[in-house]
């Protein structure tokens, strides 16, 4: 009788905690950017956050959306992908916006230096998607244009999919891609880190987040016997992580003078 009592309130204990893990799966991936936004529309200054890490999970989570076409792997990590794709696409509106809004102020300001009442102030250059200029790429005026090359992308690995659909070897590389792709989530970071020779700008909470949250979703990863993919490139991407907080380190108790580069179009994109 007593066992049966305890069965009777551990059997809902197990349950609730299923639930919470699942929720955290869910929605623990967009807390991180929480704190990034807040700084950004406080600050009305994007240059800290790479924009090429909402392209990498922007193409990781659609890749793996695709993946549960073809191997139905649990419900929680599909819906963490959708949950990840609105949440990459409010960071590169307000990014976008941001962006545009500081490049007319500068003009703004260079003309009111120069006492050029006279003439006219003109906006910056738009670039558009359509231009198809590669030193432009992920850096266009207009939040339409990461749209379209997001639904663009989409419709075409979707239709492969659609094709090769009944590969196993193409599901399973295809797998693969995705996890990968997310794995190298932070290198865009990590790599504009390096060549600022500082992490200013960047938020230590994003990255302090990703790194308790990449730990949870690996063990999360092993403990479900998820897809083998999804292991492997969980641990790479708490590694990639370690590396960023040791360049916060590094930076901030040996600061470096940033190296000089000649200013081209190119050199003032954010990676």
């Amino acid at each position: 009788m007593e066992a049966d009592g305890l069965e009777w309130l551990l059997v809902p204990m197990r349950q609730l905690v299923s639930w919470g893990a699942a929720g955290a799966m869910v929605f623990g991936g967009v807390v991180p950017y929480v704190p990034q936004y807040r700084d950004i529309r406080r600050t009305q200054n994007a240059e800290g956050f790479s924009t090429y890490v909402c392209l990498v999970l922007l193409v990781a989570n659609i890749l793996r959306i695709l993946f549960w076409f073809g191997r139905r792997f649990e419900s929680p990590l599909l819906w963490q992908s959708i949950i990840m794709i609105i949440t990459m696409l409010l960071m590169l509106k307000l990014c976008t916006e941001v962006r545009v809004s500081n490049e007319l102020n500068i003009k703004r300001r260079s003309f009111a230096a120069a006492d050029s009442k006279d003439e006219e102030i003109k906006a910056p250059p738009k670039r558009s998607y359509l231009d198809f200029d590669l030193n432009y790429f992920w850096h266009w005026s207009k939040f339409t244009d990461y749209v379209q090359c997001v639904l663009t992308f989409t419709g075409v690995t979707g239709y492969i999919t659609y094709l090769w659909l009944d590969s196993s070897l193409f599901v399973e590389t295809l797998g693969f891609l995705a996890v990968f792709t997310e794995a190298m989530l932070g290198v865009p970071q990590l790599y504009r880190n390096y060549q600022n020779r500082s992490t200013e700008g960047m938020s230590v909470k994003m990255v302090l987040m990703w790194t308790s949250g990449d730990t949870f979703k690996t063990v999360y990863f092993i403990m479900n016997q998820a897809p083998f993919q999804f292991s492997i490139c969980g641990l790479l991407q708490v590694f990639v992580d370690i590396a960023i907080l040791l360049q916060v380190y590094l930076y901030s108790y040996y600061p470096q003078k940033p190296v000089s580069h000649t200013a081209h179009p190119a050199s003032t994109k954010a990676l």
